[in-house]
C-alpha cells in the first residue's frame, strides 16, 4: 500500500480512535489539519506520518494492549502518538510535564510502559529516574535526532524510514485507549482508563450541544495531557474537518496575537487563562472578530469576565466534569450563560447524571444537595490495577461517584456546591489535599498538617496549609515548607499560603474538620 492510501475502515472499528481519524483523512486529505510554530499539515499528510509511526511503534515491539507514554509540551507529535498507538491496539498514557521526576516515576511504572515519547525539554528528567524504569523497554525523542549516547531515538528518523500500516488493529470500541492520571485522593495518581467508545461518544455529546462546524479554526494553549484540552474541542475539531492552532504552552499576548492573525473561531481554557488575556494591555486593540466562542472548565466563571467577553462578541460556554467522565457530565450552553450565572448546565444527550444522598437514594426534588453521580459511555472503565478505588468510584448500577456536591434546579440544572473530596483546583490543575499533606508530613517540624483550597484571585483556588508545630522545633516559613516540599511535587501543588495553629480541630472520631479551617482561613 502507498503512503497515500488509507487502510480500510471495518463496520464495528469506527469508534476507534485511529479508525476515525483514517476515515477523516481519507475525506478530506487535502484539508489543513494543524499549524504548529509556522507549519501546516493536512489531513493525508498527518495520516502518512501517524501510520509510520505506528509501523515504528509495532518494529519496536509494541503490541495490542501494550503502553506507550508520552512526555512533553503541547505539539503535533503528541497527537500523532495517540493515533499512532491506537492504530495498533495499543494504550496511550500522556503525562503530566509539570510532575517530578519520582511522581514521574510511579506513574510510568504503575502504567506498565513499554515505550516512552518525551521532547527535548523531559528528556533529562526521564534520565535522572531511568534506573527505576526497567520495564521501560524504548525511549524515543520526540524531536531528537537520534544516535542519543543515552539510548534516545529520533522521532523523525523513525517515520522517516518506516513504511505506513497497512491494516488498523482491530481493537474494541470498548477496550482501554488512554490510561489518564489524576491525583491521588490518598497520596498516590490513580489511573483511569478510558475506553475508545468513551473518548468517541464524549465528542459526540459536545457537538450535539454546540455549532462546531467544518471550517472552524481551534487554538490549544491548555495542556494536552489535560482530558479537558484533549477531549472537549480538540479531538471534536478534528471530526468535523476542522484546524487545530497548536501552541506549545500558554502565553496570553501569543493566545490574543493567534485569534487575530489566524482567525480562530473556538478556543478551551480555564477561567484564568481568559482573566490573564483580559488583562494584557493589547486586548482592547485585538481584532476577536473571528472568535465564535470559548469553552471553559476547570471552575465557575465570573460574571464581570463573562461581559467583558461578551462586549466584545465573544460567547462562553462552560462544562462540568473529571477525568474519569472522558470528561463532561454537563455543559452550559452560552444563552444561560448569565440568567444561569454559576451553573454548570445540563447533561449532555449521552450521559446521565443524578444526585444521591448519604444512604444512596436518588434525589428527585429540585435544590436539595447530594452527591453529583454520572453514568454513560462516557464513563471509564476503571483505574488501572486498582480494583480497590474502581469498586469505590463506580457503583454495581455504573454510576461513577464523583465526590462533587451539588444541587439541580427546578429547570434541570446543577450547580456545584461543595467538594466532597476535599479537591482543590487552581488554574485548571486539580489537587489532591492528601498527597501533598503526606509530603508536609515528613518535615521534622511538623507534627500536624492540613491542606485546604483558599480563594485567589489569579488562579481561582490556592494551595493552604495549616500545620501544627513539634513542640519545641524552630519555627516553619512558607519558603522553607515550599523547599521542602518542592522536592517531591510539582510546583503547581505547592502551599501558597502558610498558616500555624497550636492543633488541627477534630471530630470525636479523630477526622480533621476541614469546614472549620475554611471558616478560619478563607
Amino acid at each position: 500500500m502507498s503512503s497515500t492510501e488509507t487502510p480500510t475502515v471495518r463496520a464495528g472499528a469506527d469508534l476507534n480512535l485511529a479508525a476515525w481519524f483514517t476515515a477523516r483523512a481519507r475525506t478530506t486529505p487535502e484539508r489543513p489539519a494543524v499549524t504548529f510554530e509556522g507549519r501546516t499539515q493536512t489531513f493525508g499528510e498527518l495520516d502518512d506520518r501517524i501510520r509510520r509511526l505506528a509501523t515504528a511503534l509495532t518494529d519496536g515491539g509494541v503490541g495490542p494492549g501494550d503502553r506507550v507514554g508520552f512526555l512533553g509540551h503541547n505539539q503535533p507529535q503528541l497527537l500523532e502518538g495517540l493515533f499512532a498507538t491506537a492504530a495498533i491496539g495499543a494504550v496511550y498514557v500522556p503525562l503530566n510535564f509539570r510532575c517530578t521526576g519520582p511522581e514521574l516515576a510511579y506513574m510510568i511504572t504503575h502504567a506498565g510502559v513499554h515505550t516512552m515519547l518525551a521532547d527535548s525539554a523531559h528528556t533529562a528528567t526521564i534520565d535522572a529516574v531511568r534506573p527505576e524504569l526497567a520495564g521501560v523497554q524504548r525511549f524515543i525523542a520526540v524531536d531528537g535526532a537520534g544516535g542519543d549516547p543515552d539510548g534516545w531515538e529520533g522521532w523523525e528518523d523513525l517515520v522517516a524510514r518506516s513504511t505506513p500500516i497497512a491494516e488498523l488493529a482491530t481493537a474494541a470500541a470498548e477496550e482501554c485507549a488512554v490510561i489518564m492520571f489524576t491525583s491521588g485522593t490518598t497520596g498516590k495518581p490513580k489511573g483511569a482508563m478510558l475506553s475508545h467508545a468513551g473518548m468517541w461518544w464524549n465528542n459526540v455529546n459536545f457537538l450535539t450541544t454546540t455549532d462546531l462546524a467544518y471550517d472552524d479554526v481551534s487554538l490549544v494553549v491548555a495542556p494536552l495531557f489535560h482530558i479537558g484540552a484533549l477531549n472537549v474541542i480538540t479531538l471534536a475539531t478534528w471530526i468535523k474537518g476542522g484546524r487545530l492552532i497548536i501552541h506549545r504552552s500558554f502565553d496570553p499576548a501569543a493566545a490574543l496575537d493567534a485569534i487575530a492573525t489566524d482567525g480562530v473561531t473556538t478556543m478551551f481554557g480555564v477561567p484564568s487563562m481568559f482573566q490573564f488575556m483580559s488583562a494584557q494591555p493589547s486586548f482592547a486593540g485585538t481584532d476577536l472578530s473571528t472568535l465564535r466562542t470559548c469553552v471553559c472548565g476547570g471552575s465557575p466563571l465570573p460574571e464581570g469576565l463573562i461581559r467583558t467577553y461578551l462586549g466584545r462578541g465573544v460567547d462562553f460556554a462552560q462544562g462540568y466534569g473529571l477525568t474519569e467522565a472522558s470528561p463532561m457530565l454537563c455543559f452550559l450552553t452560552p444563552e444561560y450563560a448569565l440568567s444561569k450565572l454559576g451553573s454548570t448546565g445540563r447533561p449532555p444527550m449521552f450521559c446521565e447524571v443524578s444526585l444521591v444522598d448519604a444512604e444512596g437514594n436518588h434525589i428527585t426534588e429540585p435544590n436539595v444537595v447530594g452527591e453529583i453521580c454520572g453514568r454513560g459511555p462516557i464513563i471509564m472503565l476503571g483505574y488501572h490495577e486498582n480494583p480497590e478505588a474502581t469498586a469505590a468510584a463506580i457503583d454495581a448500577d455504573g454510576w461513577l461517584h464523583t465526590g462533587d456536591g451539588g444541587y439541580r434546579d427546578a429547570d434541570g440544572f446543577y450547580y456545584i456546591s461543595d467538594r466532597i473530596k476535599d479537591m482543590v483546583i487552581s488554574g485548571g490543575e486539580n489537587i489532591y489535599p492528601a498527597e501533598i499533606e503526606s509530603v508536609l508530613y515528613d518535615h521534622p517540624a511538623i507534627a500536624e498538617a492540613a491542606v485546604i483550597g483558599v480563594h485567589d484571585e489569579r488562579w481561582g483556588e490556592a494551595v493552604c496549609a495549616v500545620v501544627a508545630l513539634v513542640p519545641g522545633a524552630e519555627a516553619v516559613t512558607l519558603e522553607g515548607l515550599r523547599d521542602h516540599a518542592g522536592e517531591h511535587l510539582a510546583r503547581y501543588k505547592l502551599p501558597k499560603r502558610l498558616e500555624i495553629v497550636d492543633a488541627l480541630p477534630r471530630n470525636p472520631t479523630g477526622k480533621v474538620l476541614k469546614v472549620e479551617l475554611r471558616r478560619r482561613f478563607p
